[in-house]
């Protein structure tokens, strides 16, 4: 099995219930709090991890995230590359609605430190075949992106959340792009799924793209194979892992079996029962409740 390496986020997620999302201007009162640890890469180091991967998680905590770690090492992700910032942790004030719709804005804190030389360190080592796993939540990400793909390691982008950084990259080094609706407009200026696709595979024949659509499924493309998947329902209560969920659960069961389609199905059981419960790491199942 190859090793994965998650050079991602980490943050403390402050979560507000609310009637509605807010409006320009306006103010609304929370109907709840709740505090809860998050950030898309430590939601998909756990993810994969209770698929059964073999992972390991780099980046920084800050002073008030050392809890942070513990859950990783808890569900069994090596922290030997994780590191400790004296700055405040990177966090995310959310909002959630009555419908389970979620607005989300982060503060990068720690995530934001990440030096090329401390990137370097870490993937001096991996090796080629190894998987690396990032988003657009850690300083460096283009330095990191190419310096991983001329190590021959095989590289999952969720470029989130889209900024000019993610639009002026050079995405080729990349073997499996994840992205949404939104994000796939971002990259391409294009809102039909089918054009979605075409348009990043054509610039990028090598790359395989995985297209989550929410409650229409999904769509697996690479080359001239287009695979759909149909979403789980178990109704919605909160869907701020999803994503995060769809990407751990694809990519762990990926390298355990080697089939798209079986990665795609766990993936889609994964982000159905994650959904339908508060939280971003206590919403993620583990492998035999999915299965």
């Amino acid at each position: 099995m190859a090793r994965i390496l998650n050079y991602g986020s980490l943050n403390i997620d402050h979560v507000y219930s609310v009637p509605h999302i807010v409006r320009p201007g306006e103010t609304i009162s929370a109907v709840g709090f709740k505090d809860f640890p998050g950030g898309k890469g430590l939601n998909q180091s756990v993810a994969m991890a209770r698929a059964g991967a073999m992972v390991f998680h780099a980046g920084k905590i800050g002073n008030d995230g050392e809890f942070l770690k513990k859950i990783l090492v808890a569900d069994g992700v090596d922290c030997t590359w994780l590191k400790n910032s004296r700055s405040p942790n990177g966090s995310a004030i959310i909002q959630k609605d009555a419908d389970g719709q979620n607005a989300i804005i982060c503060y990068a804190g720690s995530n934001g430190e990440i030096s090329p030389a401390e990137i370097d360190e870490v993937l001096d080592h991996f090796q080629e075949g190894d998987i690396l796993v990032s988003q657009n939540e850690i300083s460096n990400v283009p330095y990191l992106i190419e310096m991983a793909g001329k190590r021959g390691m095989r590289i999952a982008f969720n470029p989130s959340p889209i900024d000019d950084t993610v639009l002026h990259m050079d995405l080729s080094p990349v073997s499996w792009l994840i992205i949404n609706e939104t994000e796939g407009y971002g990259l391409t200026g294009e809102e039909e799924p089918g054009k979605i696709v075409k348009s990043l595979i054509t610039r990028y024949p090598r790359m395989a793209v995985i297209l989550t659509l929410g409650e229409d499924g999904s769509m697996y493309c690479q080359g001239d194979m287009i695979l759909r998947q149909e979403a789980y329902r178990f109704g919605v209560r909160d869907t701020t892992a999803a994503g995060d969920t769809f990407l751990g659960y694809f990519l762990g069961t990926y390298e355990l079996e080697g089939d798209v389609k079986a990665a795609l199905d766990m993936a889609a059981r994964a982000a159905g029962i994650a959904v339908s419960r508060e939280g971003a790491v206590p919403s993620i199942p583990g492998v035999e409740e999915v299965r």
